[in-house]
């Protein structure tokens, strides 16, 4: 928890954090690929911007996609678990089919093979190319948690006040906005934590793979231009091993959180343990 709310403070403040504004024209030099110093502490790039300041910057784009992508497959995924858990009948057994074909889906290379097709048409949103990754990050990682959310569904429209709400002329609708939805609700949350951990990681494999956005920075993308720059073969290892290392933070960090919390609102893991 340490680990992970440093990182959002950076991601919300790095602006003024950033030693430079890489962005910036100024920040081009003639300093090419250094090494650490007193004026650039992780060295400078290939294009002689300093390397500290694009490392925090990232971290501005890989937390914004993490969250933004876990809630998009979060509000996908409850809404499908509970029509599905609460309808029964065809209902739940297409959506189940749904379901388990977006389960065997590899989630990189489909991710990868979306994100080609869609960066075309990244001009006309909001945040370019980031939100065609939120997008499909999103949109293709929400079977995990319609799967836990339609368990949950099942057991819960058999409880009393279900059915007392029920008895009272309540509709389906108001059933499962009212009373299913808030006690799903947890086990949501706690999966959400999870699934930042692997947005994170898959934008950071796009944007390796150059499928970024190449107005904003982020941790992949410095892997990118480290390897273009020849800065792996050179030991240039200011240049690529803390965005490497900040990928393995945020990802063992939202892991741990969210595995440590799922059976403080799963009874079942409860009970295993």
């Amino acid at each position: 928890m340490v680990v992970l709310t440093m990182l959002i403070v950076v991601a919300v403040f790095g602006t003024w954090i950033a030693p430079q504004d890489p962005n910036a024209p100024t920040s081009f030099s003639s300093q090419i690929l250094t090494g650490p110093s007193s004026s650039h502490w992780l060295g400078t790039d290939e294009n002689g911007r300093d390397v500290l300041s694009e490392l925090i910057l990232s971290t501005q784009t890989s937390m914004l996609v993490g969250f933004v992508a876990a809630m998009v497959s979060s509000v996908i995924g409850t809404a499908i678990g509970i029509i599905a858990g609460f309808s029964g009948g065809w209902v739940d057994r297409g959506l189940t089919l749904l379901d388990d074909w977006f389960l065997v889906l590899p989630l990189v290379p489909i991710t990868v093979l979306a994100a080609s097709l869609l960066g075309q048409r990244a001009n006309g949103l909001p945040l370019g190319q980031t939100m065609v990754l939120i997008i499909v990050i999103g949109a293709f990682g929400w079977a995990g948690t319609s799967r836990i959310v339609r368990s949950e569904v099942m057991s819960l429209k058999r409880r009393e006040f279900v059915e007392r709400s029920r008895a009272l002329g309540a509709s389906n609708w108001r059933i499962m906005s009212h009373d299913i939805l808030p006690n799903v609700m947890p086990l949501v949350l706690a999966n959400a934590v999870i699934y930042v951990s692997l947005a994170i990681l898959t934008e950071s494999t796009l944007s390796f793979l150059g499928l970024g956005d190449p107005n904003r920075f982020s941790w992949g993308q410095m892997l990118e231009h480290a390897q273009g720059a020849g800065a792996m073969a050179a030991g240039n290892w200011a240049y690529y091993l803390p965005p490497g290392i900040c990928i393995t933070v945020a990802v063992l960090g939202f892991s741990f959180v969210g595995h440590s919390i799922e059976p403080m609102f799963d009874p079942r893991l409860r009970e295993r343990r």
